[in-house]
């Protein structure tokens, strides 16, 4: 098997698999949809561990994404792979968070205005707008746990950086689900390019029940009403997706770019699942 398929995988899961670990007193002392808030920077450390070593085994390929005005592109794409790796360690060892939690924001929101926003300007779909987006969702969830663990926080203990974050996924989230209703054929949870299989029973119907979820969720994040509970629900609807939709494309990929292609979009839906749990832990029970 080739290293770019199996060297994501095992960053992976052996950066769940140390978070659990360092999780496991309060993960067990949570309580129903607690304990799945207690995972949100796990879900979000194991695909920030694959997508490092991506960067380290397909650097030529992910240079491609680098803007050629940048200068030494492949020194950066090594570089954004080796920070991807540190900052997924520091959320599974719950290390200098505050730190990891800070610079991911800051990286997300950079990718965002100088390769997608960018790239969506030259496009003629909606695809390259829903990249940037969803990266932009990806630095919100990152800002919320940044302000959970006290960057920008207020005499009263909340943080300006939360409520920045939470109103960024809150609005990703209200825009991904009016597209599910528009489009319901797109696999569920970010509306990109990968239509649901017919082979999964009733795939219209899994983008009309996300879109609405998504379109509820995102509604109340950005009213803060019921934040902890919408953003708990949310995430498990998209732990479902990775579960129900995503995973089988692994098992269907024969050749070895749609192999990447399935893992991309486990990784990429469960960091989205993440995120939006990140929002979850960063408001009050």
């Amino acid at each position: 098997m080739r290293p770019y398929i199996v060297w994501p995988w095992v960053s992976g899961l052996v950066a769940l698999a140390v978070g659990l670990f360092v999780a496991r007193r309060e993960l067990a002392a949570g309580r129903g949809l607690d304990k799945l808030v207690v995972l949100g920077p796990l879900f979000v450390a194991a695909p920030l561990a694959a997508f490092g070593a991506e960067h380290l085994t397909i650097s030529q390929f992910v240079m491609g994404a680098v803007p050629e005005w940048m200068p030494a592109r492949l020194f950066v794409t090594y570089f954004v792979g080796v920070s991807l790796f540190a900052a997924a360690a520091s959320l599974a060892v719950r290390r200098y968070v505050w730190l990891s939690a800070s610079c991911l924001a800051l990286m997300f929101v950079l990718f965002v205005t100088t390769m997608h926003v960018p790239n969506a300007l030259r496009g003629s779909d909606r695809f390259g707008w829903i990249v940037a987006l969803r990266d932009l969702s990806f630095g919100g969830g990152a800002m919320c746990l940044a302000g959970a663990s006290g960057v920008f926080r207020r005499a009263d203990g909340s943080s300006r950086l939360s409520t920045l974050g939470r109103l960024i996924v809150g609005l990703a989230l209200v825009v991904f689900g009016v597209l599910h209703v528009m489009y319901p054929a797109n696999a569920p949870g970010v509306p990109l390019k990968k239509m649901t299989p017919p082979w999964i029973p009733l795939p219209a119907v899994w983008g009309y029940l996300t879109g609405g979820v998504e379109i509820a969720a995102g509604a109340l994040m950005l009213a803060d009403r019921q934040t902890r509970a919408a953003a708990s629900w949310m995430g498990l609807v998209v732990i479902v997706l990775v579960l129900v939709i995503y995973t089988p494309f692994l098992g269907v990929a024969v050749e070895d770019k749609d192999q990447l292609e399935a893992l991309n979009y486990i990784w990429d839906t469960l960091l989205f699942a993440g995120t939006v749990l990140l929002v979850a832990r960063a408001s009050s029970r």
